[in-house]
C-alpha cells in the first residue's frame, strides 16, 4: 500500500467525548458537533481518494513480502499494554557488522491502523537492506484515556526493545530512520525532534506525510477552532486536552497558555533540540490536518538549518491525490536522503 495517511483523524475523539458529556452545557455540544460535521465532510472526501489508481512510478517504492527478502517476525512485545508489539523485517544478508534501521509508524487517526497496514513499505525498506520495524501503540477508544502524549510515550519506550531485539538476531544496529504516515508521522516526528537524544542509536533521518506537527488554535480553522469565541474555545480546549493527555481549559486557550501544555506533542517546538535531517509532504487543502500547521514546522526547519525537503501539493487534501508529479518527487526525495544518511555497504 502506498504510504499516504489515513483520513479518520480525530473524529473519533470527538464522537467518544460527546458520549461522555452529555450532560454538559447545551452550547458545548453543538459546538462540537460543529465540528463533528466538518469531519465526516473530511472523511468520506478521504475515503474517495482512497480508491484512486495508484500511478505507476509507486510500484518503484513498495514491495510484496516473501522469504525471499529475509526474515519477518511478528507481535513482539515490548510492554505490558496489549498493544505493545512491533513486527521485525530482516534483509536476507545477514553477515554485515552493521545495519541502519527503519521505523515506520502506521496512520489511523490515533484511533485506529495496525503495523499490518505498512508491510508493502515494510517490505520495501527491508528489500533496500534496512531492518525495518511497525510498531503498534495503544489506540485511543471510547472506553480509555489514550492520548498523543501516551502513543509517543510508548513509541519511546519500543525502539530501544526494536533495537535489542535486532541485534539478538545478528543485525547490530548502528544508526535509524523514524517515519510514519498521518498520525504516525505526528509520533514519528516527535520521537526525531523531541526523544532523539535519549535514542539508543543516532536517529540520522525523518519522512513522512500529512502528520500534524503543532497546536495553535489559530492554524485549526478547518474545524472552527479559530474564531476566538465562547464555542470555538470550549471545543479547541476538548480536542486538545483529549490529544494532549492534559486538562486545558477554555480559559488557558483564551490567554495562550495552552501553547506550553501542547508542547509535548507539538513536533515542530522541538526541532531546534534535535535538527535532523526531514523530508516531508502536505497538501493545502487538507480538510483533516490544517495545512496551516505545517508551515510553522516548514519555517522551525528552515531556522535551524535542517538539511529539508518540504513538499506542498496545492491541489491535495490528506490523502495527497491530485500533485501526482509533486508525489514522485517526494518519495524520489525520501530513497535519495536514505541513500544518504543510512546507506547500505
Amino acid at each position: 500500500e502506498f504510504p499516504l495517511g489515513r483520513n479518520l483523524v480525530w473524529r473519533e475523539y470527538f464522537m467518544m467525548e460527546i458520549s461522555k458529556e452529555k450532560k454538559e452545557k447545551k452550547k458545548r455540544i453543538v459546538s462540537i458537533w460543529v465540528c463533528i460535521l466538518i469531519f465526516i465532510g473530511a472523511f468520506f472526501a478521504g475515503m474517495i481518494s482512497k480508491v484512486a489508481i495508484k500511478p505507476a512510478w509507486s510500484t518503484k517504492y513498495t514491495a510484496t513480502w516473501s522469504e525471499e527478502l529475509g526474515t519477518k517476525i511478528t507481535d513482539i512485545s515490548y510492554g505490558d499494554e496489549e498493544a505493545n508489539k512491533f513486527d521485525l523485517y530482516l534483509p536476507k544478508d545477514s553477515t554485515k557488522d552493521t545495519y541502519g534501521l527503519v521505523i515506520y509508524l502506521h496512520a489511523g487517526g490515533f484511533t485506529s491502523g495496525d503495523k499490518a497496514d505498512d508491510e508493502n513499505m515494510l517490505a520495501w525498506l527491508c528489500s533496500k537492506g534496512y531492518v525495518a520495524a511497525g510498531i503498534n501503540y495503544t489506540l485511543r477508544t471510547d472506553t480509555n484515556n489514550a492520548s498523543v502524549l501516551l502513543q509517543s510515550n510508548e513509541i519511546k519506550e519500543a525502539i530501544p526493545i526494536v533495537v535489542e531485539e535486532a541485534k539478538n538476531r545478528g543485525y547490530n544496529i548502528d544508526k535509524m530512520t523514524v517515519a510514519g504516515g498521518s498520525a504516525g508521522h505526528a509520533l514519528a516526528m516527535i520521537y526525531a525532534y523531541r526523544d532523539a537524544q535519549d535514542a539508543p542509536v543516532p536517529v540520522v533521518f525523518t519522512f513522512g506525510a500529512v502528520g500534524p506537527s503543532c497546536f495553535y488554535v489559530e492554524d485549526w480553522g478547518v474545524y472552527g477552532l479559530d474564531q476566538n469565541t465562547e464555542e470555538s474555545r470550549i471545543a479547541a480546549a476538548n480536542l486538545f486536552s483529549v490529544m494532549g493527555g492534559v486538562e486545558i481549559t477554555p480559559e488557558e486557550i483564551q490567554n495562550g497558555s495552552y501553547t506550553e501544555k501542547m508542547k509535548p506533542i507539538s513536533a515542530a517546538e522541538w526541532v531546534s533540540e534535535n535538527p535532523i535531517p526531514t523530508v516531508v509532504a502536505y497538501g493545502t487543502c487538507d480538510k483533516v490536518q490544517p495545512f496551516l500547521a505545517s508551515l510553522r514546522l516548514k519555517e522551525a526547519l528552515e531556522d535551524n538549518g535542517v538539511d529539508y525537503k518540504y513538499y506542498e501539493l496545492p491541489h491535495s487534501g490528506h490523502g495527497l491525490q491530485n500533485d501526482d508529479r509533486i508525489s514522485e518527487q517526494w518519495m524520489e526525495s525520501i530513497d535519495e536522503y536514505l541513500n544518504k544518511y543510512m546507506p547500505v555497504n
